[in-house]
């Protein structure tokens, strides 16, 4: 499992209105539409192949999100990822998780997790 952490000196309702909006993804580097139905977000991503996820728990209350990638371009076994924003001192708190089968496919999920926290950082208000 991958898990990552990232604290941010932010509000955590403002983290939270970044990935607690599945419709929202312009902190993920590549992506350049989205189509959402309520359920399955469909993400265009040019080069890496598009993808589809199935929001499987969104909990603004506890600021929890859940999903699975359902289609993807790589052969994927089994993928579920969550992310959890909690409150942090001055600031705010992400935990991402994300299981991925097979494994093989960690280090491209890191890059691609961190490159979304580095455009986290970017877009939340200083």
């Amino acid at each position: 499992m991958i898990t990552l952490e990232e604290t941010f000196a932010a509000d955590a309702d403002a983290l939270w209105a970044i990935v607690g909006t599945p419709d929202r993804v312009d902190w993920v580097p590549g992506v350049t539409a989205c189509e959402f139905d309520g359920e399955v977000r469909r993400l265009a991503m040019p080069g890496a192949g598009d993808i589809a996820e199935r929001i499987l728990s969104l909990d603004n209350d506890a600021r929890v999100i859940e999903y699975s990638c359902i289609e993807s371009a790589a052969p994927l076994e089994h993928h579920l990822a969550r992310i959890t924003v909690e409150e942090a001192g001055d600031g705010c708190r992400m935990i991402w998780t994300t299981e991925v089968k097979p494994e093989a496919f960690e280090p491209f999920i890191v890059e691609s997790m961190k490159g979304c926290l580095e455009r986290i950082t970017e877009l939340l208000p200083n």
